[in-house]
């Protein structure tokens, strides 16, 4: 992937969020939108022979549009300044746990997980919890782990302890997230080196446990 081609576009983009700019620079986004098309296909196959629960989904199932929906927000900026691709069993709309790949100058990241899921989707990853949580802890602990991701993203975090749920469980923080996802920002530097890819497989490995717990979870619902 060209990601100096794709990292000088956003950046243009973001100085210029308008229609006239967009269209004068058309071929500039249909390249650089290619070069992540042409990226995610392939990590697609990789990431598939690393986790079959994956399936392979589709490429075009799993990128987001560059077009903003600007109908209810006071942002009325027509595109977002990012590429993103979630990739999961299903594609994008899926939920089922996956690999989130963002493109961003000083902003871009891999995250994991289920973010935000329907609340029958959420009772059957918090029941997994209550049962599992050692085995949970023991995922998210791993010092190889650690070293990618920290630790659950908690930016929609209850503060009681969720409905159904004993508020005496030892464990009860971990019931209280309602997103169950990691990530890791990428520095630009790394983005535009060759060994992007084999860094991203690397952290894709380390996700295997918490995105099988995950899976099984859901599966088994």
């Amino acid at each position: 992937m060209d990601t100096n081609k794709v990292l000088e576009f956003l950046t243009q983009l973001k100085l210029n969020n308008n229609r006239e700019w967009f269209l004068e620079n058309k071929k500039w986004y249909d390249d650089s939108k290619k070069e992540v098309e042409n990226f995610v296909s392939g990590i697609i196959t990789s990431i598939s022979a690393i986790d079959p629960a994956l399936q392979t989904p589709p490429m075009k199932d799993c990128m987001f549009r560059i077009f903003r929906d600007v109908r209810f927000g006071a942002d009325k900026s027509p595109y977002k300044t990012n590429f993103g691709a979630f990739i999961a069993q299903g594609g994008r709309k899926s939920s089922y746990p996956g690999y989130y790949f963002h493109f961003e100058p000083g902003e871009s990241m891999l995250a994991g997980g289920v973010y935000q899921p329907q609340p029958d989707t959420l009772k059957l990853l918090r029941n997994e919890v209550y049962f599992h949580s050692s085995e949970l802890k023991s995922i998210l602990e791993k010092p190889s782990f650690k070293n990618h991701f920290n630790q659950l993203g908690d930016f929609d975090k209850l503060k009681k302890a969720p409905k159904d749920f004993p508020a005496d469980f030892p464990d009860i923080d971990l019931l209280k997230y309602r997103s169950y996802i990691v990530s890791e920002n990428i520095p630009d530097k790394v983005i535009i080196s060759d060994n992007y890819q084999k860094q991203v497989l690397e952290m894709v490995r380390e996700l295997q446990p918490f995105m099988a717990f995950l899976n099984r979870a859901i599966s088994n619902g």
